[in-house]
Parts: C-alpha cells; sequence; structure tokens
C-alpha cells in the first residue's frame, strides 16, 4: 500500500481523471515521483468501478482502491444490504474478506465483526478503508481465515464465506468442492465454530449439485440486480430438519420483486395456448427452477413444459417479471414471418426454440428495439410459434 496516493494533490488528480481515456494516461507518465502510472490508473479504474457497485466508498474521501480485480470479485452495496439482513447475533466472522464490503454491512447488524484475509496488503487497505468509513467493531486479521478459526478458541453467531474458485481448476465452476475454501471438505469442523453458516456462491453453480454437497440448508436466496443473477446464497442452520427454502430476490431501479416456495416439493401445472397477456419471470426465478410453483401461486398457465413462458385470459398485477399484451401469435414459418412482420425494429426472445435470437434478426432482417417484443417459443402442442407483444405499462 502506497500511502503518497492519499496525499491531497495525488487525490485531487484521480478525482479529475475519473472520465480520462486510460491509456493515454498511461502514455503521459506520472507526475509525482513516489507514484507510477500503474499505481494511478489503479486508482482511477477502482474509482470508476465504484461509481454504480459501491456508492458509499465512491463518495468517501481518500478510499485507496486495491488491484482490479479485487474490485469486480466483490458484493455490490445492494447485494451486501441484503446478505446482512439474512442473520443476527453478537459476532459473526468472515473467513474470507476480500475488500470488506460485505463485512461492512454485517458491522450494521453485529456487535463485533472479525474480516480475515490472506492477502496481507489487501488487508491493510481494508483497515484504512474503515478507518476512513469510521467502522470501529471490525477486527482485520491477515490470515488464512480457515486457519484463523482452527487457531481461536472463540465460537460465532454466524461463519460468513465467500469461495473463490481454486487456481488450479480451468473454465467455469459448478462445484462448490472445486473452490477455496473447499467448503463440503470442512463443513463439520465449521459446524464445531457455529451453528449458522452462510456461503455466498457464483450464480453458475448448480442449485441441486451444490445441495449434495452441503448438509442442514436452511434456506437458499436468489439474488438479481435489474434482472440479472449476482449471487446464490446458502444458509445453514445447524440440525435443521425443516424443508429447504428458496427465496429470489429481484432488485430493481424502484421496486423488488420477490417470489418464495419450498425446495423440490412436487407441484402439478396447467398448460393452455397463448391467450391476452405473456408473462416472462425474472431472471432469480428461472434460476431457481420454481417453474410450475408460477401457476401455484398467480392465476397463469404455462405454454408448455419447458418454455417458461406463462399465459392468462385477464392481467395478472405485481407479475414477479415482465408482462406483456398479446397483439398476435404467429405459427413459425421463415417464408410467411417476413411477410407478416411490417415493422423494421424488435425485442427478441428465444423460449425452448430451436434457433438464436441473431439466426433470427438475420432470417428477418429485423434490427434491436422498439416497441414490439417477438417471443419466439413452442406451444403446448409442441407446434413453433411467434408471439407479437406489447409491453404493459
Amino acid at each position: 500500500m502506497n500511502t503518497n496516493i492519499l496525499d491531497k494533490k495525488v487525490q485531487e488528480f484521480i478525482n479529475i481523471n475519473l472520465n480520462s481515456d486510460i491509456t493515454k494516461l498511461i502514455l503521459k507518465g506520472s507526475p509525482f515521483e513516489n507514484i507510477s502510472i500503474q499505481e494511478l490508473s489503479n486508482q482511477i479504474i477502482g474509482k470508476q468501478k465504484s461509481k454504480n457497485k459501491l456508492p458509499h466508498w465512491f463518495a468517501t474521501k481518500n478510499i485507496y482502491y486495491p488491484v482490479k480485480i479485487s474490485i469486480e470479485q466483490t458484493s455490490s452495496e445492494v447485494s451486501a444490504k441484503y446478505k446482512a439482513s439474512l442473520v443476527s447475533g453478537k459476532n459473526l466472522i468472515d473467513i474470507t474478506g476480500g475488500f470488506g464490503v460485505d463485512a461492512f454491512y454485517f458491522s450494521k447488524i453485529f456487535d463485533k465483526v472479525t474480516h480475515a484475509e490472506i492477502n496481507e496488503e489487501l488487508s491493510e487497505i481494508v483497515t484504512y478503508n474503515y478507518n476512513q468509513l469510521s467502522i470501529k467493531n471490525v477486527q482485520t486479521v491477515a490470515d488464512n481465515g480457515l486457519d484463523f478459526l482452527k487457531k481461536t478458541t472463540e465460537k460465532f453467531d454466524c461463519i460468513y464465506i465467500d469461495p473463490s474458485r481454486r487456481s488450479d481448476i480451468k473454465g467455469k465452476v459448478f462445484l462448490l468442492k472445486d473452490c477455496l475454501p473447499n467448503v463440503p471438505e470442512n463443513i463439520d469442523f465449521l459446524f464445531t465454530k457455529s451453528d449458522t453458516i452462510l456461503i455466498k456462491n457464483s450464480p453458475m453453480l448448480d442449485i441441486t449439485a451444490t445441495l449434495n454437497e452441503l448438509k442442514f440448508v436452511k434456506e437458499i436466496h436468489i439474488v438479481a440486480v435489474n434482472n440479472e443473477v449476482k449471487e446464490l446464497l446458502f444458509l445453514l442452520k445447524k440440525d435443521t430438519k425443516a424443508k429447504i427454502e428458496i427465496k429470489t430476490h429481484n432488485a430493481l431501479k424502484n421496486s423488488v420483486q420477490c417470489f418464495d416456495f419450498k425446495f423440490a416439493k412436487e407441484h402439478k401445472t396447467t398448460y393452455s395456448l397463448p391467450a391476452n397477456y405473456l408473462y416472462e419471470p425474472n431472471a432469480a426465478i428461472l434460476k431457481s427452477g420454481g417453474f410450475n410453483e408460477i401457476t401455484n401461486q398467480y392465476d397463469v398457465k404455462k405454454l408448455h413444459q419447458h418454455s417458461h413462458l406463462y399465459t392468462s385470459e385477464e392481467l395478472i398485477l405485481n407479475f414477479p417479471g415482465r408482462t406483456f399484451k398479446i397483439e398476435e401469435v404467429y405459427p413459425y414459418n421463415k417464408k410467411k414471418l417476413k411477410k407478416k412482420l411490417t415493422i423494421l425494429k424488435a425485442n427478441i426472445t428465444t423460449r425452448n426454440f430451436p434457433k438464436t435470437v441473431a439466426q433470427i434478426r438475420v432470417e428477418t432482417k429485423l434490427k434491436d428495439g422498439g416497441d414490439s417484443y417477438l417471443f419466439f417459443t413452442t406451444n403446448s402442442n409442441n407446434e413453433l410459434i411467434v408471439v407479437n407483444c406489447t409491453k404493459t405499462s
């Protein structure tokens, strides 16, 4: 951590150049003797990335930013606030501390929070930033969190873990055992240190596969921001025997969409050809797999077992996803479709359809955008169809 970066003139330079071209800035070199242009550009990039993701950090003077990957991998403030609402108690330990955003919000709920981070420089940066943010009840420890747990005699009301992909595993990771720390391998030990464990996982992880790796899962939370799934959260309670609850949370600009159900509860569903309205569940629900549950909680019917689109005669208010008025339904025919579509632009979505959006755009010559929404899908008669819609207000 280069403390020269905290000099008033250096901070002014960083703020002035927040919208500058980083490549051109690097070519000019550093105007400061004890700071490299790489260090300066890293601070600028870090602050740029924090503007929307970490507005509290962005607005606080003299925040020191770590390398870019630490900002990219950290939770957003929206997600961190949500996590903090799931647990409570007097003391919590975050054994994979990172940039400290999650621990910051846990500190609003718990009397004491321990932030363990194996990277000594990152731990130093977090310690400094907590002082800038006026956080007094977080203890920072520059140590492997799992090792720290093994050494301490303290028990905690909650252990929080954000496992990272192992460096020797290439490509996308779908199993928790392929991450560090290896939670499944250490689960019995972790339960000797706390009765409550909260695990943040990548949206790429398969929910059923992860459940097979864990024990005592009480709740699974699927957190989306603006219809993009950001995190899967597994809340574990020692010795719980209750049925697992799935809770989906989609934070939009001016509202929040929530949809909850019991995991693995068998529900029959009903099917229908497109009626007057079409519904597309939000990304969190699509990740949850609660497709049949939707027809049990809302007066809608499914278009097809694998289409994951729904329809109704009457408008359903507050559906957790996008709602459309159906204007027309066409059988899918490549040649006839071009004649039927008199528009130049359309928003195209495919669900359970053999062609991609890109292929359809080549066929139809339709540009992206406009007020028309075309859903290319399969109906309950196993026919390929195009549902032409407009968005409801």
